[in-house]
């Protein structure tokens, strides 16, 4: 798994296979597993509703690293039942700040990653990572967040994850595990609009319930194929 990931080189690339009651799955970057991942899931959720394997008003269960996961359709989106991240203050790290190149306003640790509080959306998007710099923080990533200032959204961020293989991911379901409960407790909402500023960009439904946090995205199959497998020889079988 972890030499297809490398191979399909994307941010992470999931598998799954059936077991009782479910599904196993499992995420790669091209370089190693993680513990949580968003779209991934999404997309698997996504490909087993289109493919009739589930119905429409079915749930999907998955068995991870990070517990059972759980994907139903809401209101038109694919919507993860994910555990909550907490989010706890603690002082910058030597080179984080640096590597950013921005003055944070704050910065927090969470069960993963970093998360630094810009000054302003327009900083977010601005941002020009020192990559080298980044990648020998000891975390998966390093979420940059602030207010959303343009209308439809509550707030924006990025994330960055040189030292696990990919410089910037455009869109994080699993950061938003703990950008939701610190955005809600700002905020003094329950339901938000995040968007993701990266290049590509990423729109986020989130729903706190509890030590639970409800994201809800979109998914288009945009290719299907067939992997063939090199064997030690060099022959492709």
């Amino acid at each position: 798994m972890q030499q297809i990931a490398a191979e399909m080189n994307l941010s992470e690339t999931a598998f799954l296979h059936p077991i009782d009651g479910g599904y196993a799955l499992r995420w790669f970057t091209p370089s190693v597993e993680v513990d949580l991942c968003g779209h991934a899931t999404l997309a698997s959720a996504h490909v087993l509703f289109e493919d009739g394997l589930l119905g429409e008003n079915d749930t999907a269960h998955f068995e991870t690293r990070s517990g059972l996961l759980t994907v139903a359709m809401a209101d038109g989106l694919v919507e993860m039942n994910f555990p909550a991240s907490a989010v706890e203050p603690c002082e910058a790290p030597g080179g984080l700040l640096g590597a950013l190149g921005i003055e944070s306003r704050s910065v927090y640790r969470t069960q993963f990653d970093y998360l630094v509080e810009a000054n302003s959306e327009e900083e977010v998007r601005a941002l020009q990572p020192d990559f080298a710099g980044l990648r020998h923080l000891e975390v998966r990533g390093v979420m940059v967040t602030a207010a959303a200032t343009r209308r439809g959204f509550d707030f924006v961020s990025r994330f960055f994850a040189p030292g696990s293989g990919i410089d910037e991911d455009p869109v994080t379901g699993s950061a938003h595990c703990a950008l939701g409960p610190f955005w809600g407790k700002r905020l003094g909402k329950e339901q938000m609009i995040a968007r993701q500023v990266s290049e590509r960009g990423g729109t986020v439904r989130v729903r706190l319930a509890g030590d639970r946090v409800r994201l809800g995205g979109d998914a288009v199959t945009v290719w299907r194929g067939d992997l063939s497998e090199a064997a030690s020889d060099g022959m492709v079988r």
